[in-house]
């Protein structure tokens, strides 16, 4: 018996039968000894205890890519005729108790009522910041979309959203939606837990979006490596149009770096993949690291200036902003 209480299947290059690994990249996993050594180091920064949103109201549809930033890893993305959510979370914490973890700090940047019709739901892992049960309930009662997560996430959704029309996938798995788009599971150097005994059980993932309108790509959680695995997307499938690269939650590095990247790697990964725009997130909303909550646009801003680069080609992307393609 593997013990793995979400996925059983066969073994492949990053699954042993038991749990998942990103092959080729350094260890995510940190024994109690490494977390208690980061809580006792006493360089947690303060933040505000509340930082004021525009929220806004988007279309009903739009054709040509339109993308709004709900907070943190939430997106409302819209192409094709087709309204997409990466990783929604609504809840005032991301956390599996009410009462206790991460606040948000911002409000959503579309109030939940006034979302447009939602045809899919991208999940990119089960950690608590991108997949938010009570979040999904609600989408399912009031939308019902198609949820697209990769191999063993499907679990703990199954059990807290039933009825919900779920689909899952490996890496570079394609899942057809309607219109013409696609979305296609890609590499992630991460890893996955909802509890203490359940590490790397479920698999994490990023999402290709490819539309007759644009290609999209949203990296989901990630650490850099050695850059091979972005390097890989762009052989696969191209620059993309638009990334949405995280740009937060990496402090202390020697902590973080495995799992998390830093505005400086942020902009390396945005090289590698040959992106035309790029866009910010996992930031802001949820104190989860040791970072000053303001730090990562500042040094997002000085490390697009030290490659070199158009300062609008990558910018951090908050609560409420839009970034729409023309045509």
């Amino acid at each position: 018996m593997s013990g793995n209480r979400y996925y059983a299947g066969p073994t492949s290059d990053h699954f042993d039968g038991s749990r998942f690994h990103t092959p080729g990249h350094p260890a995510t996993d940190r024994s109690l000894r490494d977390l208690l050594r980061w809580r006792r180091s006493g360089t947690r920064a303060r933040w505000p205890a509340q930082v004021p949103v525009l929220t806004v109201i988007p279309p009903a549809h739009s054709d040509l890519p339109r993308l709004t930033m709900v907070g943190h890893a939430s997106i409302l993305i819209q192409v094709a005729g087709l309204n997409l959510l990466t990783d929604p979370v609504w809840s005032p914490r991301a956390s599996p108790i009410g009462f206790l973890g991460p606040r948000r700090v911002t409000a959503p940047g579309i109030e939940f009522d006034r979302l447009p019709a939602i045809d899919a739901v991208l999940l990119s892992h089960n950690h608590y910041d991108h997949l938010d049960t009570a979040t999904l309930r609600r989408l399912h009662a009031v939308h019902d979309p198609l949820m697209v997560m990769p191999l063993g996430t499907d679990a703990c959704v199954r059990k807290a959203v039933r009825g919900a029309r779920i689909v899952t996938g490996d890496w570079h798995d394609r899942i057809a939606l309607p219109g013409g788009v696609s979305v296609t599971l890609t590499r992630a150097n991460h890893w996955s837990a909802r509890g203490l005994l359940d590490r790397r059980m479920a698999l994490w993932c990023g999402f290709w979006i490819d539309s007759p309108a644009g290609r999209i790509w949203y990296a989901g959680d990630t650490g850099y490596g050695d850059g091979s695995v972005f390097r890989d997307i762009r052989e696969r499938h191209g620059a993309p149009d638009i990334a949405l690269i995280p740009i937060g939650a990496y402090e202390p590095r020697w902590f973080m770096e495995p799992q998390h990247v830093a505005p400086d790697d942020s902009v390396r990964i945005f090289q590698d993949t040959g992106a035309q725009q790029a866009l910010g997130f996992h930031w802001g909303t949820f104190q989860l690291t040791d970072e000053p909550r303001d730090e990562p646009p500042r040094l997002l801003r000085n490390a697009v200036d030290a490659a070199g680069l158009d300062p609008d080609s990558f910018v951090a992307f908050g609560p409420g902003d839009i970034h729409s393609a023309t045509g």
